[in-house]
């Protein structure tokens, strides 16, 4: 069997040091002697024991972007959903090594400092494509925008959690059912800025009552909407 690589070696090293001993306790030299390398073979794949833990937020980042480049202004909300699928899927990929780092950062201040720090960087990203997207520089279209992005990295983290804390069977299928749900709260309507000026707004609804008992009461809702 060939070796694990140095990279994977020092991660694996690293949380069962931390399991050990203690984040605070471990050294960078403890990491790299019992993953069985050097230092500079250590500085080499992690700037810190800190970036360890964390998955490479930089390279998401990155992919998220191109994928977000690559929608058109139809489907740009697709192009949302799909990235904040893929994010998910980097932790689903990560398997043990995702549930390890969520039980340390749950224990470890500076830790959980960081991931809200790195969970603000996503949530700044989605909304600068939604702004851009909406194409309207009020301040009520800048509201929208964060929250939607607000809305979009909550769901996403909703499902995570649960896939970490072994409560979702099937986490992707959850994320496409969650984002579902946050763009149903932003109609493209909404989100682009306009407004019910004027027009026709048609309900559909379903009812057990035949059609021709229907139409003498929404003729007179009708009309009575019109009454000023």
């Amino acid at each position: 069997m060939s070796k694990p690589a140095a990279r994977t070696r020092l991660a694996d090293a690293a949380f069962a040091l931390f399991d050990e001993y203690g984040y605070e306790q471990t050294t960078v030299d403890d990491i790299a002697e019992r993953a069985g390398v050097g230092r500079t073979t250590f500085f080499r794949h992690y700037r810190s024991k800190e970036d360890v833990i964390f998955p490479d937020h930089d390279r998401l980042l990155v992919l998220i972007r191109e994928r977000l480049a690559t929608s058109s202004h139809s489907t740009a909300l697709v192009a949302v959903s799909d990235a904040v699928r893929l994010v998910l899927l980097h932790y689903l990929d990560e398997g043990d090594l995702a549930r390890r780092r969520y039980a340390l950062t749950s224990k470890v201040a500076a830790l959980r400092d960081r991931e809200i720090a790195s969970v603000a960087r996503y949530q700044r990203l989605f909304r600068e494509f939604i702004a851009e997207w909406m194409g309207d520089p009020t301040e009520s279209a800048s509201l929208r925008a964060e929250l939607m992005a607000a809305a979009v990295v909550a769901a996403h983290n909703h499902v995570l959690r649960r896939w970490l804390r072994g409560e979702a069977s099937d986490p992707v299928a959850e994320v496409d059912d969650a984002m579902r749900e946050v763009l149903a709260l932003f109609p493209a309507s909404q989100s682009l800025g306009e407004t019910g000026g004027g027009g026709t707004t048609v309900v559909a609804f379903r009812t057990e009552q035949d059609l021709e008992v229907l139409l003498p009461s929404l003729q007179s809702l009708i009309e009575g909407g019109t009454e000023q």
